[in-house]
Order: structure tokens, then sequence, then C-alpha cells
């Protein structure tokens, strides 16, 4: 486990800031309890300061994962987000999208957001932004990307999507033999 270097932490950064925007200070800048990003693998986690500390002496091949994983590097050096960051993402969410009850299996099935099944919306969200998909009870569901700004999003059909899906908790249950291996 290493800390990243400094274009891998760039990307990462680029990639929550989609999602969280400026509320990525909150990650890095907190006195209380202090987090860093670290490096397994090609997986890159968020983890306490004093885990990480900890984790130092563990071997590289007997360390599994420590803290939680925010995503991984592709083989091309892109950033993948995992769903497993989900409740880092949700916590500073910047844009988001509450789905009613009978669009939740349909998300969670890993199809996108129809405007159908759109409860309600944060206002001027852009077009492309990272949004973080809700249930009507503030439970978060996943992550996408918006198809349409909120504006454009009022006049669409029933049928039209709103936001495409990245990842979704169902993704626990589907992908369950791959997500952490």
């Amino acid at each position: 486990m290493r800390p990243l270097t400094e274009e891998e932490t760039k990307v990462v950064f680029e990639k929550l800031a989609n999602y969280i925007g400026r509320n990525i200070a909150y990650l890095v800048d907190n006195k209380e309890d202090p987090h860093v990003f670290r490096l397994q693998k090609d997986r890159v986690y968020y983890v306490s300061d004093k885990v990480s500390k900890f984790a130092t002496s563990v071997a590289r091949p007997n360390l599994m994962s420590v803290g939680v994983c925010i995503g991984k590097f592709t083989k091309s050096g892109k950033f993948k987000i995992h769903v497993t960051a989900l409740p880092v993402l949700s916590q500073y969410a910047k844009y988001k999208i509450w789905i009613k009850p009978n669009g939740e299996m349909p998300y969670l099935y890993g199809n996108h957001v129809l405007k159908a099944h759109v409860g309600r919306m944060s206002d001027d969200i852009p077009e492309h932004a990272g949004v973080i998909i809700y249930s009507m009870s503030d439970v978060p569901l996943g992550f996408g990307v918006s198809a349409k700004s909120t504006v454009e999003s009022r006049n669409l059909q029933p049928t039209a999507i709103v936001a495409f899906r990245q990842a979704d908790i169902g993704e626990y249950l589907r992908e369950e033999d791959t997500l952490f291996t």
C-alpha cells in the first residue's frame, strides 16, 4: 500500500470532482479525523490516517483491502469509480436525483433513470454532470451522469433518459464474483 503519485492524485480528484465538486476539500482537510488516499495493487482506498499507518506493518501480498475502495485504475491509466465509494460520494453530493418507488427496481437492475421515475431533482443540474441517485426516503442507490439539464428535463417525454447509470447498489449482487478481485 502506497500513497498516490501526483499524476494519480490528479486523475482521482478530477473524477471525484464530477460528483462532489469543491466538497472534495472535506475529504482531505478533516482535522478531527484525517483520511488519506492509498493505492493497493490498482485500487484506490480512502482510509483513516491512523489505520493506514497500522496497515504498513502488514505485507503487501497479505493485505487485501483497507478503508473504503473508491475505485480502480484501468490498464490504460483511466480511473473508474466503484459502487463501494457511494457512501463517501453521497455524503458530499453536489447534484441529486430522487426516484419514485416504482423506479427503484428498474434502476437497481442496471437501467438508466427515466423521466417517469424521477420524484424530484436538484435545481441547476447541468448536462453531463455527476449525480447521486437517491430513493424518496433519502437512501443512496447509486450514481451516474445527467443526460439533460434540469430545465431540459422538465420538458422531456416520460420514457426519456434523465440520468445515465454508472453504478448502483444492485452491483453488489450482480457482480459479487468480480467486485473485489
